[in-house]
Formats: structure tokens, C-alpha cells, sequence
């Protein structure tokens, strides 16, 4: 991969600025990630010779990789900017073992903390859909500072999303899914989302950030695309069954979603917002292909990448 010139990714906002309700609406209708996600980050880093005691998930969020992840670790940790975000990740039951979750930023990296986050005291960083918002030219000094010898940090993130080949009419729901977001999306993405759609080809890497980090190992770099035969997301039985206001609500935690809206409050819960446009526009192209009126279902596959890489184990790796 050829040296990187880009320019830190601006902080993010959005999510910093969610409030409580905020985060229990993304907590209850953000989609999980299939096992095969979790299976992949786990198996490169045991594999690589990773171990398990402290796990610490980035732009945690409501906690969704950090529970899915804490069975295999003695020590979870979940760090967010978010205020509200924070705040709906320790009300949320249900773990075996205890998470600390504490508000901090990836460029911080626990290092506002008290007790900080230690030097060579993390086996997995892990970040998903959420590395886009990252200043990588400071994040990267900070986890080689933070992880053990022989530590990883796994990112990945989800591209666009399109209709399952199964759902009725799927071709035309592609269609008109492409020309909302070309059409009313776009102007409200920020250089983060673009990178997130790109499945981060251009994702700052320690070795090709302005002050390369030369801690990392980059002969141990994976990268795995998932291109949408398999899901990246899972997609639980019942959510096959539900129904379009489910969809609504799902959209309704994507960026570029939250940022139209808060430039159109008027439109907002109308016939005139930008998802429930797309909504009618969905069911009548089911209703095209024989889809009764009231049993309109959408369900989707998106791409994705993970990417691992290891810390050296010594100073001499």
C-alpha cells in the first residue's frame, strides 16, 4: 500500500454529541455482527500468538463487540466519547462479567482515566465501524503504547447495504436505495462515512501514517473483505418478519441520517423525511412485485473488511 498523504479524519460529532434516548434507540435497533466477524478477529489474534486477559473495544458505543467479545477474556474494557453512549452501555444487563465502561476517546486511549489505562497492559484493541472518526496519526502511537508485546488491534467496518437477493423486487430496491443516498445522503457524508463505504483502502496504517509507528508488525497485516454472499451483519430469524417501521428505526441510526435531520426538524417523523421517502418508495416497488399492502418485509446483506495487526512481540521482531 503506497504511503499515506491524507490528512487526519475530522472529530466526530454526531455520535459524541448523542444523548441518552440517543443511545438506547442505537443500542435496541443497531444490528449485531455475524460470528464469523468475531470468529475472524479471534482466531488471527490466538493464532498470532494473542492472549486473553484485557480486552479494551473503541468507540464501544452501547457495548455491542465488548459483550459479544467478554466471554473469552478475563478483563473487558469499553472506551466512548459519548457521553450518552456511556451512559446507555452501563445500564444495559446481562453480562456474566463485569465491563468498565468510561468515557474517552480513541486518540486518549484511556490515558484521561483515572487509573489510566496502563502501558503494556491490553491484549485486543478492537474498533468496529468507527475507525473512520479516528485521528490515526495519534491513535496509532497511542495503542503501540498501551498494548502488550505481541498484542493486535482489530477494525472493521460495514460498507453499503443493499436487499437480499431473496427479497422481492431486490434489483429495483437497490436501485432507488443508490439514488436516495446519491441524491439526498450524500451532501450530509463526511470524509469518515466515504472511508467507512470504501472498506477503509484508505485507512491510515502504522507504517503509513506522517510519523510511522514502527512497533507494529506488517508482515502479520490481514485484511478479509466480506463482498456480500455472506452476511457481515446478524440477521436474527424475527427481523426477517418485521416489518418497515423496523426499518425506519435502523436507518435512523446511520450518520448521515442523524445529520439530515437535525437540518430538517420540520420534516422530521413526516412524510417528507428522507427515510420515510425511501420507505413508501421500498414498499411500492414490493406492492409491484405482488407484496401484499401491510406485509412489506425488507432485509439486507452489506460488505465488509476486518483488518488485524499484531505488535511486535519483542524489540528485535
Amino acid at each position: 500500500m503506497s504511503e499515506s498523504t491524507q490528512t487526519p479524519t475530522p472529530k466526530e460529532k454526531t455520535f459524541t454529541g448523542y444523548t441518552k434516548e440517543q443511545g438506547q434507540n442505537y443500542a435496541q435497533y443497531r444490528l449485531d455482527y455475524h460470528e464469523s466477524v468475531y470468529n475472524t478477529v479471534i482466531d488471527r489474534h490466538s493464532s498470532t500468538g494473542g492472549k486473553f486477559d484485557t480486552l479494551l473495544d473503541l468507540g464501544c458505543g452501547p457495548g455491542q463487540a465488548a459483550r459479544a467479545l467478554a466471554p473469552r477474556f478475563t478483563n473487558i474494557i469499553g472506551l466512548d466519547p459519548s457521553e450518552g453512549m456511556i451512559t446507555t452501555a452501563r445500564s444495559i444487563p446481562g453480562t456474566e462479567k463485569p465491563i468498565r465502561f468510561e468515557i474517552s476517546s480513541a486518540e486518549e486511549l484511556g490515558s484521561n482515566l483515572d487509573p489510566p489505562i496502563a502501558d503494556s497492559s491490553i491484549d485486543l484493541i478492537t474498533a468496529s465501524t468507527c475507525a473512520h472518526w479516528f485521528d490515526m496519526d495519534r491513535f496509532w502511537p497511542r495503542a503501540a503504547q498501551v498494548l502488550k508485546p505481541g498484542g493486535s488491534v482489530a477494525i472493521w467496518v460495514s460498507g453499503e447495504a443493499g436487499p437480499h437477493p431473496d427479497v422481492p423486487n431486490a434489483k429495483a430496491i437497490a436501485a432507488a436505495l443508490k439514488k436516495n443516498r446519491e441524491e439526498n445522503l450524500l451532501p450530509f457524508y463526511e470524509p469518515g462515512n466515504l472511508m467507512a463505504s470504501d472498506l477503509y483502502v484508505d485507512l491510515p496504517l502504522p507504517w503509513t501514517i506522517a510519523k510511522p509507528v514502527d512497533d507494529f508488525d506488517q508482515s502479520t497485516y490481514l485484511r478479509k473483505e466480506w463482498e456480500g454472499g455472506e452476511p457481515f451483519y446478524a440477521i436474527p430469524e424475527q427481523l426477517k418478519e418485521a416489518g418497515m417501521d423496523l426499518f425506519e428505526k435502523i436507518m435512523g441510526t446511520v450518520s448521515p441520517v442523524t445529520r439530515w435531520r437535525e437540518a430538517h426538524p420540520d420534516a422530521v417523523g413526516t412524510e417528507k423525511d428522507v427515510v420515510r421517502m425511501i420507505r413508501r418508495e421500498i414498499e411500492r416497488l414490493l406492492h409491484e412485485a405482488g407484496v401484499e399492502k401491510g406485509k412489506e418485509k425488507l432485509w439486507s446483506l452489506a460488505t465488509g473488511v476486518v483488518i488485524v495487526i499484531k505488535k511486535k512481540a519483542s524489540e528485535s521482531s
